[in-house]
């Protein structure tokens, strides 16, 4: 393990000069992190030579903007559902590194607390961790709220995930029959997914309601098993077309290469009492 005294040539300029740092394991495992927004790029399971997440050539990397692909996380604000900036500031600020291990399991923390900038715009005492862990044909993503403050406040948060696909036109997602959503993309609506397979054709933008805890992902012959816990939803989001041709840091036809498949607490806020902490995770497992 390291402490910050000693992460002098574990932390590495990457992309646009931002701070970057690589977990490995022994079995080939890979994950790569910016610490700008604690945000996972790039995950390569043991054995596997392509990235399982999807990260748009046309990325922009600076500070103070988003990257397009990865694992960005939302927080303390999911979209626009409410008055930050969207997908609030988690993703727009460089955290700190406080451990990386490697081994048979290379597990990197990642913290941020509030500052005059964050109470600036949400005015909360709070400390968050990212926790990266990656072994064989998993990575997995531990993020705890805690509330350092001395009044109660309340949050939505996802793990924006955007999982690389051959097609999305080809890919099923499987295990979200019988769960109601809120469809952004038809109006905020909210029917029961009827279907055994959710198929993308177009435009989706959905956030399942108090869904089912394992989900697949399946396209190609392969697939990635996404879980969670803590999170009660899940959101799946693509572009479609028309949507992906206005977003200027999403390449040709990128949409096409991916999928979001998020934990998330969206339908309703996470409420976390002073002293008190709230802790969510997402295990994605390649097959």
């Amino acid at each position: 393990m390291m402490d910050n005294s000693q992460s002098d040539g574990i932390v590495q300029s990457g992309p646009g000069g931002l701070p970057f740092v690589t977990l490995v394991t022994g079995d080939g495992a890979r994950a790569v992190v910016c610490l700008h927004g604690a945000h996972v790029t790039s995950w390569v399971p043991a054995g596997e030579d392509g990235d399982r997440l999807f990260l748009s050539s046309r990325s922009e990397f600076r500070e103070g903007t988003a990257i397009r692909g990865g694992v960005p996380i939302s927080f303390p604000q999911f979209a626009t559902q409410g008055p930050l900036p969207k997908h609030g500031f988690a993703r727009l600020t460089t955290w700190e590194l406080v451990s990386l291990e490697a081994g048979s399991e290379a597990v990197a923390v990642f913290r941020l607390a509030d500052s005059a900038e964050t109470r600036a715009i949400w005015p909360h005492p709070f400390v968050a961790e990212m926790t990266v862990r990656v072994s064989g044909a998993s990575i997995s993503m531990e993020f705890v709220v805690g509330n350092t403050g001395q009044d109660p406040f309340s949050f939505t948060a996802a793990l924006h995930t955007y999982l690389r696909v051959y097609d999305v036109r080809e890919a099923a997602i499987v295990g979200l029959q019988g769960t109601r959503y809120r469809d952004k993309a038809a109006g905020e609506t909210e029917p029961e997914d009827r279907e055994r397979e959710l198929r993308i054709d177009g435009e989706v933008d959905r956030v399942y309601l108090n869904a089912p805890r394992v989900v697949e992902l399946q396209e190609g012959g392969r697939t990635v098993e996404v879980a969670s816990t803590g999170f009660a939803d899940i959101v799946v989001w693509n572009p479609g077309a028309e949507a992906a041709a206005k977003l200027a840091d999403m390449e040709p036809d990128g949409h096409l290469r991916m999928l979001c498949i998020e934990a998330a607490a969206a339908g309703s806020p996470v409420y976390v009492a002073p002293g008190e902490r709230w802790i969510g995770s997402q295990t994605l497992t390649a097959r």
